[in-house]
């Protein structure tokens, strides 16, 4: 489907969505969620992607966070189910199955950082600035923010963050945690382009066990977290995948994973 305010395009395996709103630093409104869920949707059920990398327009920002001038004129109720839709959609990207890639450029405050934690990596240029501005709003961050962050950098740095909701550079982002790789503006496209290369020519049922059980067995007791591991690792001892990489090491050769 046409999408209003994402560009959409694939390269090989890799799938980019770009949210094109740059007059307001693509900032999320209600429809902007709703069309990220309908492309995450697609990319999950689509067999030809692999890796999805999500960017915003421009240089100025990956996402300035949320519509302020939407937000400003609802009410409690539709407050609740603007953050609900919010975190509905954040929740299919951080479960999907398949790796998703935060190029993070510029702002990423509130809602955008909020975004970029769902994703599964996160690769910043070292102009970016990072944060969780809603308390200057007599807000909190409505999209998971609290609970992501904790969860990356821990309490002392969430606190921090959304109690004085004062941006950070990407440099301390970085050594908090919360994003994985930062550099030079310039070679931000090479970096993402090169990482997702090398998620898309793994073997996906490998990604997808790794990815659940990380976030899903995170979120568990030890040993349920177990459970996710070795039940995700007796999984991909059934595929042909499994069977081509470990002939590809015996033989010396370079592993072609073909998702069967």
């Amino acid at each position: 489907m046409p999408f209003a305010n994402l560009l959409v395009a694939d390269r090989g395996r890799v799938r980019t969505l770009t949210i094109h709103r740059p007059a307001k630093l693509n900032a999320l409104d209600q429809a902007t969620i709703g069309e990220l869920q309908v492309a995450f949707d697609q990319a999950r059920d689509d067999g030809g992607v692999r890796v999805i990398v999500l960017a915003g327009s421009g240089d100025k920002a990956f996402v300035a966070g949320a519509d302020i001038g939407e937000l400003a004129a609802v009410t409690p109720i539709q407050a609740q189910a603007f953050s609900r839709a919010g975190q509905r959609m954040m929740r299919t990207v951080e479960t999907l199955g398949k790796p998703v890639i935060a190029r993070i450029q510029g702002f990423a405050l509130g809602g955008g950082l909020e975004l970029a934690m769902a994703c599964h990596l996160r690769v910043a240029a070292d102009a970016a600035r990072v944060g969780l501005p809603e308390i200057t709003l007599g807000l909190l961050p409505g999209f998971g923010g609290t609970q992501r962050l904790l969860r990356l950098a821990g309490r002392a740095a969430a606190l921090e963050l959304c109690l004085t909701g004062q941006p950070i550079e990407a440099a301390r982002a970085f050594a908090l945690g919360i994003v994985n790789r930062v550099v030079e503006p310039g070679a931000l496209d090479a970096e993402v382009d090169a990482l997702a290369d090398r998620l898309a020519a793994a073997a996906p049922h490998a990604l997808a066990g790794i990815l659940d059980a990380v976030v899903r067995g995170g979120e568990c007791a030890l040993d349920e977290g177990l459970d996710y591991e070795s039940k995700a690792f007796a999984l991909c001892c059934s595929t042909a995948d499994m069977r081509e990489g470990t002939r590809a090491f015996l033989e010396r050769r370079k592993a072609v994973f073909t998702g069967a």
